[in-house]
């Protein structure tokens, strides 16, 4: 069994709408091309997702490629940045640097990265539960990031960010080999640094 985390990829975002609810770009929606282009796709038992709108309309591309339900769980959310809501990019990128070097704090208001990282493990170890067979996560880049961090047993550390919107890595869920490193769906580059946002 293999758990395969995968990021959206790009949105389309809108200040007046909640973050939760932004949904793909066309840019977003043509990269899903590269998702089920995936060898592993085929073999998935099961397809777990975030229930933020875009997590959600990955999630169903993969299950309509594959004849598998979503099942949606909330605790694969993005953490949750509700005390500030929309940030202009610069700000929001100082306020996620501290998210994520001062892990045990609420950093103006936000979630703090360890309980983030709680929620989306256990979150995960429910996803495979049962499930007999490869299991694809649609979650965020942040908390797809703790994910990372806590399967390779090291602290939060923003390096070990994601490359872009849309990527994905791959793990044995018994003992963590084969971890890491994220690998962005159609192989384009990216700024790790602006992705955590969105």
């Amino acid at each position: 069994m293999r758990v395969h985390v995968v990021t959206h990829p790009e949105v389309r975002v809108d200040p007046g709408v909640p973050v939760p609810e932004w949904g793909l770009s066309d840019a977003g929606r043509a990269r899903l091309a590269h998702l089920l282009a995936l060898p592993w796709v085929p073999l998935l038992t099961r397809v777990v997702s975030s229930a933020e709108r875009k997590a959600r309309e990955t999630a169903a591309a993969l299950a309509g490629a594959t004849g598998l339900p979503v099942t949606v769980d909330p605790d694969l959310g993005e953490n949750d940045r509700s005390a500030t809501g929309f940030l202009p990019p610069a700000e929001f990128e100082a306020t996620a640097e501290a998210f994520f070097a001062r892990p045990t704090e609420s950093v103006r208001g936000w979630e703090r990265a360890v309980d983030a990282q709680a929620r989306v493990v256990a979150a995960v170890a429910r996803a495979v539960t049962g499930a007999g067979g490869d299991v694809a996560v649609v979650c965020h880049g942040g908390v797809g990031t703790l994910l990372l961090c806590s399967v390779l047993g090291v602290p939060v550390d923003r390096r070990r960010d994601q490359p872009g919107q849309g990527s994905v890595f791959s793990y044995d869920p018994a003992t963590g080999a084969g971890a890491g490193p994220w690998v962005r769906l159609g192989g384009g580059g990216g700024s790790a640094v602006a992705t955590v946002s969105r």
